[in-house]
């Protein structure tokens, strides 16, 4: 072979180079300093996969820093739920997760490992996978459509139907039956009237969107109530709601029929939407390319191509890693 020639490591190679470059970042022993020694002499093919991996290292360690204590704390819920013992030892090893397994949680097993999620799916009663968008049909005979990567816990009791919204999004057709049909959202909820809405989880609260009828609004059980009619939509988060106002919900509700549509929304923004169709992580670096403007269509079913499309306007670099990872900057 020629010695100029670039060999490309395989998935396995390339997986055994974060596991060598997250051991020896904890102090590592003689042993393993020479056993690594070898294993990197031993192929070509490992000392590039190293170099690799220590290039996305240094790009993505502050985020991969605040993604494994997200991860952990997540970890944490999720063993206390299943009543799990000793937990110092839970608590002594979910906190070693920040460094040492920062890049596993980031890389090696980006849709595999994802704490935050099964505690979502613990107590819920239907969910969609990334990518999957899902319709159910309730007791009642009202209809959920699950956004992709979504979760919802039901309960038909006390008088009343009361849906939990866990993650994601869920867009909903309620049959009247004279019990109140309500859909509980973070510390807010939405009071059906007889109406199609949808009610969307956001970073720091909810959104609720309406496409008929009505729906009434709290962002918490103290607050006053709106009353949303077709057309309009409110968002809600620490116990405060944003004024109404008017949108095209046939447009904001388009991802039911696969197409994603924007107007001067954040780049962050539409990269956490293609987030939940894409079967691994999407990674934004850039604070000034997140901020950036974007206003489109696109197809849910296809992120890569989106942020392909993306690319060609904005310019931004592309790293996909492991076929899991994709870092933007």
């Amino acid at each position: 072979m020629n010695n100029t020639e670039r060999v490309t490591p395989t998935p396995a190679q390339e997986q055994a180079a974060f596991a060598w470059l997250s051991l020896l970042h904890d102090q590592p022993s003689s042993g393993d300093q020479a056993t690594f020694s070898h294993w990197l002499q031993a192929d070509p093919a490992h000392a590039e996969a190293y170099a690799q991996a220590q290039v996305v290292w240094e790009l993505t360690e502050t985020p991969a820093r605040t993604l494994a204590d997200e991860e952990a704390f997540a970890l944490q819920g999720y063993l206390s739920a299943m009543n799990r013992s000793r937990r110092t030892r839970v608590l002594r090893w979910s906190g070693a997760l920040a460094m040492a397994a920062c890049m596993v949680l980031m890389i090696g097993v980006g849709a595999g490992w994802q704490p935050s999620r099964w505690v979502d799916d613990l107590g819920a009663d239907y969910v969609s996978a990334p990518g999957e968008i899902r319709t159910v049909t309730l007791a009642d005979q009202s209809h959920v459509t699950l956004d992709a990567d979504s979760a919802i816990a039901v309960d038909f009791s006390r008088g009343e139907r009361r849906v939990e919204l866990r993650r994601g999004a869920g867009f909903f057709s309620v049959t009247h039956t004279g019990e109140p049909f309500v859909v509980d959202a973070e510390k807010g909820q939405a009071r059906v009237l007889g109406t199609q809405f949808e009610v969307r989880l956001q970073p720091h609260g909810a959104q609720v969107t309406v496409l008929s009828g009505r729906v009434g609004v709290t962002a918490d059980r103290h607050a006053e109530q709106q009353i949303l009619s077709a057309g309009q939509q409110v968002a809600y988060g620490e116990g405060s709601a944003e004024k109404l106002h008017a949108v095209d919900s046939e447009a904001q509700l388009a991802w039911r029929q696969g197409w994603l549509n924007y107007y001067k929304a954040t780049l962050a923004e539409v990269v956490q939407d293609l987030g939940r169709y894409y079967p691994g992580r999407i990674v934004l670096l850039n604070d000034e390319l997140a901020a950036r403007r974007v206003s489109g269509s696109f197809p849910s079913k296809d992120p890569l191509a989106v942020l392909s499309s993306l690319q060609g306007v904005l310019g931004f670099e592309q790293h996909k890693v492991l076929g899991h990872l994709i870092i933007l900057r």
